[in-house]
């Protein structure tokens, strides 16, 4: 997968697709700097090689992995939205709204929050 657009090519129902679609475009609206990447067969962003956010979907939900230590500060806005989640990720089902604001802010805080760093992923000793 080269971009993007096979991505969204690949998927059949036409809700699930519009709301990806739409989600993709809000990202890239709003943070232009951030580089499109496929690995994992999973749309992602990075920004100066290291991994910002990154999304993949299922039957129920769409995830959207912005790493562990770009969760912690928001768990209480999954909360209030009604998004279950893990230590990684949160779902949106695709009968919920997303919250908009919620992603910007994560985003925003990962662009902080590793700007120093120069690996893909976090690493913790």
């Amino acid at each position: 997968m080269e971009n993007f657009n096979e991505y969204l090519n690949q998927i059949e129902d036409p809700k699930q697709k519009e709301i990806m679609t739409t989600v993709f475009n809000f990202v890239d609206e709003n943070f232009p700097d951030l580089e499109k990447v496929i690995k994992w067969n999973q749309p992602m962003y990075t920004h100066h090689g290291t991994y910002i956010i990154g999304f993949s979907r299922a039957k129920a939900h769409f995830s959207i992995n912005p790493e562990a230590a770009g969760m912690k500060p928001f768990i209480e806005r999954f909360d209030q939205n009604g998004y279950t989640y893990t230590e990684n990720l949160f779902r949106i089902k695709w009968t919920q709204d997303t919250d908009f604001d919620l992603l910007k802010d994560m985003i925003q805080y990962n662009l902080e929050d590793k700007a120093e760093i120069t690996t893909f992923w976090r690493h913790y000793k």
